[in-house]
């Protein structure tokens, strides 16, 4: 049988990997072409990403594709986090490398912004979390700094937007990521253009919004030669790698306003959140700082963001650093040994954003927390676990008193659901069914959109059959919940 072809990028912040998925009209056959590692650098002294690096590796993955799908490769599209972006001139040249999240630039910028446009309505305007990350906070941290690039800009590209204009030479703002900027207002679907006025941004910058599976054009004929991908297309899919996560979410029930589950989207990041048909922009979302991102089929998705595995990814680097090599799988397994709900500590807290030292870091956080040091590996790895499920079992409450219903399973996406630990203690904690898979739920997500995408339109339930018909979730069920309510109340 004739198969369609389409490949993913998937970027993330500490890696990135190319993708193809084979789809013969029922079931989707996954193939990771290239892998290859990501990660900030410092330049004169700024936090950036190395762009030309990325490039590099994403035509490599290219190359691979054409190598083992020659002209069955149809389209190609792009997925990454969210928030950063980069500038382009008026004579369509690239202005500079991005600049990571982490950052320290965007340090107090909240406090300014809100001097200016109070907390509430920026709220009201865009729906998004209060986070020093956001885009909007980097640019006014540009503006305030007199940025001659912001000065120079003519349109700024989000992360996927900068690779699908490397890609094809059209310049974008896809949905789903822009509404990840603090600068898009959800109930228009547009740029906040109010708001950012009174912000001193300049209005040209901020591009037509553009929609899950929307075709672009076709690759740059001098990158189509170079790779051997003649007339592959380039098609948006859910560019924040959490909208196209979640739109892999095997779930039966169509999109509501009154689900019965949640998601997990667990990787650096874990992005607890719920799928609603439409936007909830409330004073109790903002009391609790949730945010309204774009989902695929025009859902949106209210989650909040928590500090992920990032934790133990620091952890075994700089253990890695010291001489100590552990894998993952002895990582887990030595956390497994370790007593458990022994110390807990806030994953969200900033002395974690960006440590020399993570194990250092959370001893620290521990001991002003009032909370036993952890003082060998297993035990730094337990705790680290365990208080991301504890920040995960906080938000699905938060969730349950913003929907008006106690939301009834957990589904968990992306790499995580390979740590069986985190999952099962996941389950422990919320005292509620986790149903794990897929692990590639991204770059699924991604490649379906672009495969079943017609005219610009994408039907989520079409992409989640498929989803439900290929892969086979891990069910873990809540075994030590009374030993979770004893410690956290």
């Amino acid at each position: 049988m004739a198969r369609d072809v389409a490949l993913a990028v998937d970027l993330g912040a500490s890696g990135g990997r190319v993708m193809s998925g084979a789809f013969d009209g029922r079931l989707i056959e996954l193939e990771e072409l290239h892998r290859f590692e990501n990660g900030p650098v410092t330049l004169a002294g700024q936090m950036v990403w190395d762009l030309p690096r990325l490039w590099q590796e994403v035509t490599t993955g290219l190359r691979a594709a054409a190598t083992r799908h020659g002209r069955g490769v149809s389209s190609v599209g792009v997925d990454t986090w969210g928030v950063d972006f980069s500038f382009l001139a008026a004579d369509g040249s690239l202005l500079a490398n991005p600049v990571c999240y982490r950052d320290p630039r965007t340090n107090g910028m909240i406090d300014v912004a809100t001097a200016t446009v109070p907390r509430a309505e920026i709220f009201a305007a865009t729906g998004v979390q209060f986070m020093e990350l956001n885009s909007l906070y980097q640019l006014l941290a540009m503006r305030r700094a007199g940025s001659s690039v912001l000065t120079a800009a003519e349109r700024m590209l989000m992360i996927p937007d900068l690779f699908h204009w490397l890609l094809s030479g059209q310049a974008s703002n896809e949905r789903t990521n822009a509404s990840t900027t603090q600068c898009f207002d959800p109930a228009t679907g547009d740029w906040a253009f109010p708001m950012l006025e009174r912000f001193g941004l300049p209005r040209g910058i901020f591009g037509p919004i553009a929609e899950p599976g929307q075709t672009l054009g076709r690759l740059r004929p001098e990158l189509a030669s170079d790779t051997g991908l003649a007339g592959v297309r380039v098609v948006l899919p859910g560019t924040h790698d959490t909208a196209s996560a979640v739109a892999a979410v095997p779930a039966d029930e169509p999109p509501s306003d009154r689900p019965d589950w949640c998601y997990v989207s667990l990787g650096t990041w874990a992005l607890v959140g719920a799928e609603l048909a439409h936007p909830l922009v409330t004073p109790e979302c903002l009391a609790r700082n949730f945010t309204n991102e774009g989902g695929i089929g025009r859902t949106t998705r209210l989650l909040k963001n928590i500090c992920g595995l990032w934790l133990v990814q620091q952890c075994r680097a700089a253990w890695q650093r010291a001489g100590q090599k552990w894998s993952w799988d002895q990582l887990t397994a030595l956390a497994a040994e370790a007593p458990p709900l022994v110390t807990l500590v806030d994953p969200n807290d900033p002395s974690l954003v960006a440590p020399a030292d993570m194990p250092a870091a959370i001893r620290g956080l521990a001991r002003m927390a009032g909370e036993p040091e952890p003082e060998s590996t297993g035990a730094t790895v337990r705790a680290a676990l365990e208080s991301v499920a504890a920040a995960i079992r906080r938000t699905i409450g938060e969730l349950d008193a913003l929907l008006g219903r106690r939301l009834g399973r957990v589904h968990v996406v992306g790499g995580g659901v390979k740590n069986r630990l985190l999952c099962q203690i996941i389950a422990d904690a919320t005292g509620r069914p986790v149903v794990a898979g897929p692990v590639e739920a991204t770059a699924v997500g991604n490649l379906l959109v672009q495969l079943l995408a017609r005219d610009g339109e994408v039907d989520l339930r079409a992409i989640r059959r498929v989803v439900h018909d290929t892969f086979e979730p891990v069910r873990y069920e809540p075994r030590d919940v009374a030993r979770w309510n004893d410690r956290l109340g």
